[in-house]
Parts: C-alpha cells; sequence; structure tokens
C-alpha cells in the first residue's frame, strides 16, 4: 500500500510539473492579417507556420489566438487569459493596423503594445513584435509615427521586431486583394518568410 501511494504520488507531481511547465508553444496574437481573412485558413501564414513548426525537432505548435477587428485594447484585453491557459515560449504580437484604420491615438497604441510586451515578458516568453504600414492617404505625420512606435518599443523593450508584416507583398499586385489590405493565398508564403527571419532565432533562445 505504502508503494502504491508513493508511486501515486510521484505520478500527480509528474502531471503537475508537466501542467504547469512552459509548452514549446507560439501564441499569435493579430487581426485580420493573422486570421487568413478572406482566403481559406490553410492557406493563411499562420497555419503554414504551424506546419514549419511541427517539423522542427523537438516539435513546435502554433495557436492563432487573431480575430478580425482586433484593436490593440482587445487584444491587451484578451492577453492575460491565453497567457495563462497557453503558457507560450514565444508570443507574437501582430496588431495595431486596426488602430490606425481608424485614426485612433498613437499613445493609446504605443501604451497597449507596451503593456502586452511587458505582460508576455512577466510570463517568460519571448516576444516578436509585427509592425505594418498604413496607406499613404493617412499621412506621413501619422504613418511615421506609427512607424517609429513598434521601431522604438523593440528597442526599449528588447523584443524581435518584423519592421513591416507585409514588405515585399504590399505593393505587389498580384499578391494582395482587391482591398488593398490583406495579402491573396499566394501571397502568404512570403508573409511567412518575413516572419520566419525575425521569429527562428527566438525559437533557439533560452526562454526569458
Amino acid at each position: 500500500m505504502r508503494r502504491f501511494l508513493c508511486t501515486l504520488g510521484l505520478l500527480l507531481w509528474g502531471v503537475a510539473v508537466a501542467q504547469a511547465a512552459p509548452t514549446r508553444s507560439v501564441l499569435v496574437l493579430g487581426d485580420s492579417l493573422s486570421a487568413a481573412h478572406n482566403i481559406p485558413v490553410e492557406s493563411g501564414w499562420v497555419h503554414l507556420l504551424g506546419e514549419r513548426l511541427g517539423k522542427m525537432e523537438p516539435p513546435w505548435r502554433v495557436v492563432n489566438a487573431s480575430i478580425s477587428g482586433e484593436t490593440s485594447l482587445s487584444g491587451r484585453n484578451h492577453l492575460p487569459g491565453l497567457l495563462a491557459k497557453e503558457r507560450p515560449g514565444v508570443v507574437v504580437i501582430e496588431l495595431g493596423a486596426n488602430d490606425g484604420l481608424r485614426g485612433l491615438p498613437l499613445d493609446a497604441l504605443r501604451d497597449n503594445l507596451a503593456a502586452m510586451i511587458d505582460l508576455a515578458h512577466r510570463r517568460g516568453a519571448r516576444v516578436l513584435l509585427l509592425g505594418i504600414e498604413l496607406p499613404v492617404n493617412y499621412g506621413p505625420q501619422y504613418r511615421d509615427g506609427l512607424r517609429a512606435i513598434y521601431a522604438e518599443l523593440a528597442r526599449s523593450k528588447r523584443t524581435a521586431l518584423v519592421p513591416f508584416l507585409l514588405d515585399g507583398v504590399a505593393l505587389d499586385p498580384t499578391l494582395m486583394q482587391d482591398d488593398g489590405l490583406h495579402p491573396l493565398a499566394a501571397g502568404e508564403p512570403h508573409v511567412l518568410d518575413n516572419v520566419w527571419k525575425a521569429l527562428e532565432p527566438l525559437l533557439k533562445a533560452p526562454r526569458r
């Protein structure tokens, strides 16, 4: 009986440790640019990332928490629960496009992104920040201010950065949907390539 209880105790301890241990997962918190807007889900860059991560040894998995229409404030509100549930090793933050398209104050965007980075860091996760660009009709002052937020946060918070998620895609009409904002399925592998260059080193780095 004593041996049985000892064995049971070890099993329960092992389960508790496994549940508490961080997983080899990448949490993507984004908007429609990461939610495969108007294209098959399996064609989106996050799904393609999951396929690539699954081939690693040992494998990683991807958790796509992206929601079309998500703003930096709503993402900030969602993040604590996601961190507690998923315990990711890496958090990819792709937010700000909807803030910009709605002309929301840049200071609020910066505060929300900074808070999300701090939340992830406190959980021991590494962070990759994905920057976005706005159409030229938003004016240089607002567009430059938005661009500067990502660069400044990456520098001050010591996070990895992709300056422009759609670099090499956004200005190619053969890779973009008619709305001029979202890639076609043909453009998604290019988006993944942009992300992968900054993400791959984080997968090999020690947890914070």
